[in-house]
């Protein structure tokens, strides 16, 4: 029954989302991450596999959601909150763009305070002093959020921000989009239709986005796949998504320490059985940054087309406890390992031109996984 489902997603007809459970119901993930590969080639039969050079700023870590899978936020009125001044987040993105990076990551928690205009004003702050940087920012919470506090219908916030210079929504806050999950490990946060509306609306406004998942925590495997479900219905109305990535819960340091954190079978089966059943979603990203180089390398062979990003900063894993860093070198040398020549791309994955990669490559070739960390310090 197995190989009759795999050889129908091989062929190029769309499963369903019973199908798609019993391969997550499966142990042969030997056979489900061969499949995935195949669908990944026939998607992507060039001879190159890409990555990116951003970095994730957080603005702010202040939030008024109580999310319980989270070691990053603080409430309002912690000793530990912060808001980023306007000088130091325009030296991260300088930092970045020196680096070869032409995108931020822009992302904070529910701050209750401020207003669209202050918004604005940081994305026109960024704009202004690097416009070749894209601003991959504000996840659908974060927009939702904004539409409650100002009292705006979505359609203004979205549009106001892209005015402002937003040039892309991450998938951030997805988790998983069931309500019952949401109901359990979160308070006070976007429910499961608003946040696919948030994101409805950006694709009609023009917007391209990504979609994520995190898995490994008190959802189902058949909720796991009712997430994937909602996001293939929503890429039918929209076409929307550039690329998809999940990845597993980190516990450690969160309200949900006790949860067992799933391993490297269940993450490649997992994102094998997205490459299959997400037929109409272009890109599938590994996950380095929660299962490190090697695993993250072999999620290429699991159907995933692209490496991720450097990542020179990132706050929110390493809060719970897991923390990968690599250099630019092992990145591409994972992907030349493979058989595949490496190529930097942007957001919409666009190649970068053959100039501005040997600069980043130049630009990269003395940091080491380290000196990124004291950077991002």
């Amino acid at each position: 029954m197995i190989k009759d489902i795999l050889n129908k997603s091989i062929q190029g007809e769309r499963i369903t989302a019973e199908e798609a459970l019993q391969l997550l119901q499966s142990r042969d993930l030997a056979a489900i991450g061969n499949a995935a590969h195949k669908v990944s080639l026939a998607k992507h039969p060039e001879d190159f596999r890409t990555y990116n050079i951003d970095r994730n700023i957080n603005y702010t870590n202040i939030c008024t959601a109580v999310c319980d899978f989270c070691a990053f936020y603080r409430g309002p009125k912690s000793d530990e909150g912060y808001v980023l001044p306007r000088e130091e987040l325009l030296k991260k993105v300088e930092e970045t763009a020196n680096l070869g990076g032409n995108q931020i990551l822009l992302q904070g928690g529910l701050h209750p305070k401020y207003k669209l205009e202050w918004y604005e004003e940081m994305l026109q702050d960024i704009k202004n002093a690097f416009p070749q940087i894209n601003i991959h920012g504000f996840s659908p919470p974060e927009i939702h959020h904004f539409t409650k506090v100002n009292k705006l219908p979505l359609e203004v916030v979205l549009q106001r921000l892209k005015d402002a210079g937003l040039g892309s929504l991450p998938g951030g806050g997805a988790e998983i989009l069931v309500d019952r999950v949401r109901h359990e490990i979160t308070r006070g946060k976007v429910m499961t239709d608003d946040w696919l509306n948030v994101m409805r609306v950006w694709h009609q406004l023009g917007g391209n986005s990504t979609a994520t998942m995190m898995f490994g925590h008190v959802e189902t495997l058949e909720e796991r796949i009712e997430h994937l479900q909602r996001v293939r219905d929503l890429q039918d109305e929209t076409g929307g998504f550039t690329a998809f990535i999940c990845w597993t819960f980190q516990p450690e340091n969160t309200e949900m320490a006790d949860t067992q954190p799933k391993g490297a079978f269940e993450y490649l089966k997992t994102q094998a059985v997205s490459r299959l059943f997400l037929d109409n979603v272009p890109n599938i990203q590994s996950s380095w940054v929660t299962q490190g180089l090697k695993v993250g390398q072999l999620a290429m062979l699991y159907g995933a087309n692209d490496m991720g990003s450097l990542m020179i900063e990132e706050n929110v894993v390493a809060e719970a406890g897991t923390v990968h860093f690599l250099s630019l070198d092992q990145i591409r040398d994972a992907i030349t390992e493979l058989g595949f020549q490496p190529r930097q791309r942007d957001v919409f994955y666009n190649l970068v031109s053959d100039e501005l990669e040997q600069k980043a490559i130049a630009a990269n070739g003395k940091s080491e996984p380290r000196d990124l960390v004291e950077l991002a310090v």
